[in-house]
């Protein structure tokens, strides 16, 4: 088993909760507390998310994490 890793972020709108809601659907489990912080230069707070999913195949950098 391999333990993978991936952030979510997105501006705070609900659109955040989707794709977090998404992840968690597909196995993903939360890492920690999400974070929130302000982008000066949009003008809007910005959301992160940190999840992990153990899978069965080996890491590799070519993954595409967000469709594990």
């Amino acid at each position: 088993m391999t333990t993978i890793y991936r952030c979510i972020t997105e501006d705070d709108t609900s659109q955040f909760c989707h794709r977090v809601s998404e992840a968690l659907s597909k196995g993903w489990s939360l890492h920690g507390a999400p974070s929130m912080a302000f982008d000066p230069q949009k003008g809007v707070m910005r959301m992160a998310q940190a999840v992990t999913k153990e899978i069965e195949a080996e890491y590799h950098p070519e993954m595409k994490l967000g469709q594990q």
